[in-house]
């Protein structure tokens, strides 16, 4: 294999950055695909001395070789992903003449319906936090955030307080691919964080603008893996699920509120879904609690 091929699949990672602004996780991704796929060709298709060589034959017989290693559909999906975005890259950049990943599929998969956690438990855990530290204030804000607007915990960090409005009870996210959307926040929420931002101006000064909401003891922006930390923390302290991850809470989210009778374009819009498919899995959770009732309930359901 020549040196081309790295140097293109390095240029197709700088354009998913600088082009598609995709998020840093999506980019770790595509960087350790890109890395797989390199590492496959180097070892079966050495004599490949150009892109244009690069077809779709060659490119089915690297998926087939990751079906037959036993990777699981999600990750094999991700793999046809990264290599057909590849070739739309080689293509729209005039690499080649033709994309080399157009006729690819990826596998189907079982949807696997998500943890949520019932109304109680998500009780239960937003409560933990002490309401009289620093980091107690801070997490039961950054937990009544994530669970009133259900919101992605990358959204969540990535908040500065100009895009949280108190008054008006609303937040602007920033979400995926960088599109805007407004969310609504519930009075539980903004009294959490309206108590918290008093607690960490007085320990680390007003925010600049650019700091960040949510903040480590020391003053810094939290990250995604802290946030998940602190989770971690308070599953253990209640003793609740240790499934339950920040995205629970997005899930649960959305459950509750198909349970409670919102229509699912308005859920849509709220979780920040470009596809009503992604949000339909919601349904059949909800699905699943009226069969609970109707069973409970019907007279002739038994």
């Amino acid at each position: 294999m020549s040196d081309e091929l790295p140097v293109v699949t390095t240029a197709f990672l700088d354009y998913l950055r600088d082009v598609r602004q995709v998020s840093e996780h999506t980019l770790r991704a595509y960087h350790g695909e890109m890395e797989r796929l390199l590492a496959w060709l180097a070892r079966e298709a050495p004599d490949l001395q150009v892109v244009q060589e690069l077809d779709g034959r060659t490119l089915r017989a690297y998926l087939a070789d990751l079906a037959d290693t036993g990777l699981a559909p999600a990750s094999l999906a991700r793999a046809v992903a990264a290599v057909r975005s590849l070739g739309r890259f080689l293509l729209t950049t005039e690499r080649v003449e033709a994309n080399p990943a157009a006729l690819l599929r990826a596998p189907k998969q079982g949807r696997k319906l998500p943890h949520v956690l019932d109304n109680a438990d998500v009780a239960t855990l937003l409560e933990a936090p002490d309401g009289d530290t620093e980091g107690g204030l801070r997490d039961r804000a950054l937990l009544e955030i994530l669970y009133s607007a259900g919101l992605r915990v990358s959204e969540l960090v990535g908040l500065n307080d100009n895009r949280i409005d108190c008054l008006g009870q609303v937040l602007r996210v920033r979400g995926k691919g960088r599109k805007e959307r407004l969310s609504p926040l519930g009075n539980h929420a903004i009294r959490a964080f309206e108590a918290y931002r008093l607690k960490r101006d007085s320990m680390h000064g007003r925010d600049p603008g650019d700091r960040g909401s949510f903040l480590s003891l020391r003053g810094k922006r939290l990250s995604d893996r802290d946030v998940r930390r602190r989770l971690d923390h308070y599953l253990t302290l209640t003793g609740l699920s240790p499934k339950t991850s920040p995205h629970t809470l997005r899930h649960s989210f959305a459950t509750q509120m198909l349970r409670a009778g919102a229509d699912i374009r308005s859920v849509q819009e709220l979780l920040g879904h470009a596809s009503l498919n992604t949000t339909q899995i919601y349904t059949h959770l909800s699905l699943e609690h009226l069969r609970e009732v109707y069973a409970l309930a019907h007279p002739r359901a038994q």
